[in-house]
This record gives structure tokens, sequence and C-alpha cells, in this order.
């Protein structure tokens, strides 16, 4: 995969590192409010880190450093703009659920630790997919063309109902859970009523909503990954690129949460920006695709001469960065004129 063992190892110990100062620095567990000044100032360091770590691909990574970073820099900020709009369905998921304000981010702490784990395993498969069967990047920007086109017609007010999750369903059959929120504790011992013998009441392990919430978001994350991963391959084939980029976007998601929660409200038409990106790296991705394109259209007996075009990663992510601060802009304007 390009990188050696040792340095995929060292980069995974510091992310681990990370999580761990995150957890620590939102203060004590189940015991804390997470506020609007704490999350932005926690924002601002998780993007400080982030293009610290870019300037370090910059300097020290060969002879095409400038474009790496470059490459690093666009899929961070695509994934970052995807991830907003998946933080407004985090935010319905704990609305649906009655989970506190204070026992957030302990959920999100595990999420993020969940995610971390899932889109490594999908980058690598994706990447070792990507390098053996070119041709899937078209799939790849088919997809994002559907999901882009889905976000303009997307009723927000028909969400789905987290208890129809079907994992959710499935752990409930094998698994006793209670309505009864425990503090921060996602399983606690619970008196079945029943006697047995002079030991009194018997006992059983029951999960707690706090719980049922961490496999909804887990698995909303998992189909989630399912849009942005592509999106981050039409950057980059590099799987240290698109998977350090995924990291970085993603370990700052908590911050980002409290912070957009608190003004969710002004966002409401971000997701048409979030649409457009997706449709434009689309584009971009089947742009590079003229070879199969042309191949395909052979078949159907079309000449199609479809020439080879290029996006430079410094326009693209000029087109996404605008698109999103326009969208957010957009919004913000309309919201606050609704509001007089």
């Amino acid at each position: 995969m390009g990188m050696p063992l040792w340095a995929w190892i060292v980069f995974y110990v510091l992310v681990m590192l990370m999580l761990i100062a995150d957890l620590k620095m939102f203060g004590k567990k189940g015991q804390h409010e997470v506020n609007i000044s704490e999350a932005l100032k926690m924002t601002a360091v998780w993007i400080g880190v982030s293009l610290v770590f870019c300037l370090g691909i910059w300097l020290f990574d060969g002879g095409n450093s400038h474009e790496k970073a470059m490459e690093f820099l666009a899929g961070y900020l695509i994934e970052k703009s995807l991830s907003m709009d998946n933080l407004f369905v985090f935010l319905m998921i704990f609305s649906f659920f009655g989970i506190e304000r204070k026992y957030q981010h302990e959920v999100l702490f595990w999420g993020i630790f969940g995610a971390l784990v899932l889109r490594s395993v999908f980058i690598f498969a994706g990447a070792a997919m990507v390098e053996r069967f070119e041709w899937v990047l078209g799939l790849f920007g088919l997809f994002l063309l559907y999901t882009g086109t889905k976000m303009f017609t997307h009723d927000d007010e028909q969400q789905g109902d987290p208890a129809n999750n079907i994992v959710v369903k499935l752990f409930k059959r094998f698994f006793p859970v209670t309505d009864k929120m425990h503090g921060e504790k996602f399983f606690v011992l619970e008196e079945r009523g029943e006697k047995k013998g002079k030991s009194g009441k018997q006992l059983r392990r029951v999960a707690t909503p706090l719980f049922i919430t961490l496999i909804v978001i887990e698995t909303s994350d998992v189909a989630f990954a399912v849009d942005s991963i592509p999106a981050v391959f039409s950057v980059s084939r590099d799987p240290f690129i698109v998977l350090t980029s995924n990291v970085f976007a993603i370990l700052g998601l908590r911050a980002l949460y409290f912070a957009l929660a608190a003004v969710a409200k002004y966002f409401q038409y971000l997701k048409y920006g979030l649409g457009i990106i997706l449709i434009f790296v689309g584009v971009k991705m089947l742009l590079a695709m003229n070879e199969y394109i042309n191949q395909i259209g052979s078949w159907l007996g079309l000449d199609l001469h479809m020439p080879h075009i290029e996006v430079p990663t410094p326009l693209s992510l000029s087109i996404i960065f605008g698109v999103l601060v326009l969208s957010m802009g957009i919004s913000v304007v309309i919201s606050k004129k609704k509001a007089t």
C-alpha cells in the first residue's frame, strides 16, 4: 500500500492518543455538558492538527509532496463537509432517544472509535479493489451522481424511525434492553423479579438506551461511509491520503457536533450544497474514466470519442470550498430573513 507497516502503526497509535486526549479535554465522563465555546475551541484545535499534518506531508513526502498535500486537503474538506450533514442526523437520533446533552459526548466518542475501525476496513478494501479493477471508480462516480441528486429530493422530515433500525431489532432479539437511562452507563444489572434461593432476586445484564443510541449512530455511519469514501477516491488513489484525510475529519466530529448542534437551524439549506459537491466529484470521476466509457460506447455501436479530462486538485479544492461556504452563507441569510 505504499507506506511501510511501521508508519501505519505509528499513525494509529497517534490517533488513539489524540482520541484519549479529546475525551479528557471534554471533562469528566457523564458529568459535563459541552458548551458551544468549548466545542468551537476544540473544533479549531482539530482543524489546526489536521493542517499541521498536511504541512508535514508537504515537507516530508518526497518529490510530489505538494500534490499529495493538496490531495489530503481536498479529501479532508470533502469528508468534513459531508460529515456536517451526518451530524444533523446524529442530532435527530439523540433527540429521538432523549439522550441528555451531558451524555452525548460519551456516545460520540465510542461512535467515532467504531467509525475509525469500519472506515479503515472500507478504505483498504476499496483501495485494493480500485488497484485491481480501475473501472470501479466509474461505478463510484455514478453512485455519487445518484446520491448527490437525491440530496435535492430528500425530505428531512421523513427520516426513518431509529427504533426500526434492523441492527437494533436484531440486538433486542438476543439481548435484554431497559427503557430507563442509567447515567453514562451502556450496560447495567437489573433485577428479574424472580427469587433465586437465599441469594435474593436474580440479576441480569441489560443494555441501556445509551447503548441502543450508539448502535444506531454506528450503523448510520456505515451508510455515510458509502457516500464519503468513494468521494475521497475522486481526489486521490493513495490509500494513505484517503485514510488519513478520513481519519482527521472524523477525529474532529465530536467537537464539531456540539458546535453545530447550537446553530443547526441556520444550516437547513446546507444539504443542497453537499448535493452539488457530490455531483461535482461524481462527474470528476467519470471524466477520468473516458477509456472505459468509450469502450462501453463501442459495444453499443456508439462512437463517443470522449476525451480524458483531469480536474486539477487545486481547482477541485476551490470548487468544493466555494460551494460549501456559499451554501452555508445562503442558509444563514435565508434563516435570518425568515426569523424577522
